[in-house]
């Protein structure tokens, strides 16, 4: 397989000030460098380049969905790509860089750029290697991500990263092994890749633990979380909301049911109500329950009145028969008739009707 790339020693000052002319020269045609950094090498294009961005995901075997990070030369490039960088942030970015240390911020939306699906956002970094600083310095911001194939181990040496991307870049910057203060018996799996806070939000979130321990970061920003953290919280919010929701719905359920409750006890007593008018309405009290209340009994309400039959006078025959064998059409004329018109002396007939009467 034939290589392509160009390996340039950039060990001392003067290598690195000659090897910009060269990258200069690569980066503006849209192609591919490899650089080194603090943590390990990466494969650079500028950050403002469609074509040269596009290159880099081909190298590395990676989709528009996973975005490289850009890499400034120091802090103060943070307010011209970044918006919205709280003081959390602004104080992390102060203490660590440069240094392993990438943060996640909104990008500025005038700026002209295509990095892949990033949804509006962009990860910064400055990096603690002179070769790195010097080209970014003239360079400016670059799109850089680690030199390797997707699911190799990235490189740390400059024949490492030849040996995965020599037929993709065109030049390879060889600043040493990295990191710099490996020993003897160095494993390039032990190198640790800079740590990432999420700083799109007031509060911060470490995604990815790496050479900056979290309790370091919190030294600084005390309120900081890990992803774990913060989705441990999350599921509790929710396993609490579904409580107060399990609870309330509890509640809602009983208030139904004393309602309806409420509501069918009229309705009983609707249906068992007996009809005004009757005698058992009149033994029904104020309250519905069905009692003895002689009060209600309309007979009882005004003082009996007993009829005292005048009995001074004699009944007739017909009279006295109509009372005692019912009454005949015309009865009443006759009972009438009797009453009024009895002689005053008796008679057998008259005695006789007044037995069969009594």
């Amino acid at each position: 397989m034939s290589v392509n790339a160009t390996i340039i020693t950039t060990t001392n000052e003067t290598s690195r000030r000659e090897a910009v002319e060269t990258a200069k020269a690569a980066i503006s045609s849209h192609k591919t460098v490899v650089i080194p950094t603090d943590t390990v090498y990466g494969i650079a294009a500028d950050a403002f380049s469609v074509e040269g961005v596009s290159a880099l995901l081909a190298a590395k075997g990676r989709s528009r969905q996973m975005p490289p990070p850009v890499l400034i030369f120091n802090e103060s490039v943070l307010a011209g790509l970044a918006d919205g960088v709280s003081e959390d942030a602004a104080a992390l970015a102060a203490e660590f860089w440069p240094g392993a240390l990438t943060l996640i911020f909104y990008a500025q939306p005038s700026l002209n750029w295509d990095l892949g699906e990033t949804q509006g956002t962009v990860a910064l970094r400055v990096p603690d290697d002179p070769t790195a600083i010097e080209l970014l310095r003239h360079l400016g911001p670059l799109a850089v991500s680690s030199a390797n194939k997707t699911g190799r181990p990235a490189a740390t040496t400059a024949e490492e990263a030849m040996e995965q991307l020599g037929n993709d870049v065109e030049v390879i910057f060889d600043g040493g092994p990295r990191p710099l203060e490996r020993g003897e018996g160095f494993d390039p799996a032990s190198v640790l890749p800079s740590t990432i806070v999420d700083c799109t939000s007031d509060r911060l979130v470490i995604v990815r633990e790496g050479a900056i321990s979290v309790e370091r970061l919190r030294e600084v920003v005390p309120n900081l979380m890990t992803r774990a953290e913060v989705e441990a919280q999350e599921q509790a919010a929710r396993e609490a909301q579904a409580a107060t929701t399990e609870t309330q719905l509890a509640m809602d359920q009983a208030d139904d049911h004393a309602l309806e409750s409420a509501d069918a006890e009229p309705l009983a007593r609707r249906a068992s109500a007996p009809e005004s008018g009757t005698v058992a309405a009149g033994l029904v009290g104020a309250s519905g329950v069905a009692g003895i209340d002689q009060r209600r009994v309309l007979h009882a309400q005004a003082p009996e009145t007993k009829v005292v039959r005048d009995s001074t006078k004699p009944y007739s025959v017909d009279a006295a028969r109509n009372l005692v064998f019912g009454a005949a059409p015309g009865a009443a004329e006759v009972l009438s008739d009797s009453e009024t018109e009895l002689p005053e002396s008796t008679s057998p007939e008259g005695t006789e009707a007044e037995e069969q009467a009594g």
